[in-house]
């Protein structure tokens, strides 16, 4: 499993600049949970359908109410089918091959990936496929269109006449490619708002202080950018900081279809007082020139960050001594003028009740 999909991801990310088709089939040996055959197609990243032996027919992620909705089911039956029957064989000849001695009951996974390619100019690509038998790399297959040849990579106890190579060159040129890059081309048509879109990144700078060694923790975060191939490097005074200094670096999906990568080094508090230079720089499809973050780590420093933290504490202090001092000034003053107020009481003149009288007293 983890070999396919990393396989998979390979693809996608070498196939940034065109399109693909690729299907994910799993054969299982043995009683489980899960249907015995099963298939996932996707082109470039985006699912298309779901296919699988409890029901033998395909489920559509969209575009149900397609006009080749018939046709679509028709080929996937027919090419399913076939893949179905040639992974039960190989199977059961890996897994008597393979030197499996775990009991009868025991549980055999068998995983193909195949697929197609499209090129910039709608040229067709490469037919690949890759087979794997518990996570073991077993066979390999690759037709090039354009040299009507067929590559093969095989367990040396399989072996085949000339016969049966013509056989399986045949049915790749003749059946399997032309039904993958048909099949590839009507769904790119149904799916270009989505595969086609171009999200820039969103870049964060994140620091953290370790508390525990005194440190600094710096990262590189972009998120929220498709497609997924993207190259997002670290360097330390201009060059390249080891892989194996880095922690991160997957290409994580987020929950909107856009995509996301982290890329975290720690730098010690020896490192700190030297005065390097940390920078990150992205390259991706939709950026036009290359994007350079600089960090600026000196104010992450434990000394400087403890010398600000004491000046802040200073200020702090001494705005409270002048609010206080404030408040105690103007209580005084507001208790000197209540007590001058009071002192006096109010006694209205005699032309004050005149008028106050003329004010009230009806009209006649």
């Amino acid at each position: 499993m983890f070999l396919l999909l990393y396989l998979l991801s390979y693809l996608t990310v070498v196939s940034a600049g065109f399109h693909s088709l690729f299907a994910l089939a799993t054969y299982i040996v043995g009683d489980t949970q899960f249907p015995e055959f099963s298939v996932v197609l996707m082109l470039d990243d985006v699912q298309i359908l779901y296919y699988d032996s409890a029901t033998w027919k395909a489920v559509f992620r969209s575009h149900r109410d397609s006009k080749y909705y018939d046709e679509e089911q028709r080929d996937a039956g027919a090419v399913f089918n076939d893949m179905y029957n040639s992974m039960k064989d190989r199977a059961f000849f890996h897994n008597n091959h393979l030197n499996h001695t775990d009991g009868a009951n025991a549980v055999h996974v068998h995983q193909r990936l195949a697929g197609c390619e499209l090129l910039n100019s709608d040229k067709p690509g490469l037919l690949q496929t890759w087979d794997a038998f518990d996570g073991q790399n077993v066979e390999e297959f690759t037709f090039d269109i354009e040299k009507h040849d067929i590559k093969m990579k095989k367990p040396w106890m399989i072996m085949w006449s000339q016969f049966e190579h013509l056989k399986v060159k045949l049915m790749y040129e003749n059946v399997y490619h032309p039904v993958c890059i048909k099949t590839l081309r009507r769904y790119l048509e149904m799916e270009k708002n989505n595969v086609m879109r171009k999200v820039k990144p969103r870049v964060r700078l994140v620091k953290k202080m370790l508390t525990d060694s005194h440190g600094l923790k710096i990262s590189c975060l972009a998120t929220g950018f498709y497609p997924r191939h993207i190259n997002l490097t670290l360097f330390r005074d201009g060059q390249f900081v080891d892989d194996n200094q880095i922690t991160g670096g997957e290409i994580l999906p987020n929950g909107d279809g856009t995509y996301q990568m982290r890329k975290s080094l720690v730098i010690s508090e020896e490192e700190l007082h030297e005065g390097h230079e940390y920078n990150c720089t992205m390259k991706h499809l939709n950026l036009d020139n290359k994007l350079d973050i600089i960090f600026d780590v000196a104010e992450s420093d434990p000394g400087s960050f403890s010398q600000s933290v004491v000046f802040g504490v200073l200020v702090f202090i001494c705005l409270a001594a002048l609010i206080i001092t404030a408040l105690i000034i103007w209580r005084k003053r507001h208790s000197a003028g209540q007590g001058s107020v009071s002192q006096g009481e109010y006694s209205p003149t005699p032309s004050s009740v005149q008028d106050e009288y003329l004010n009230i007293r009806p009209l006649e």
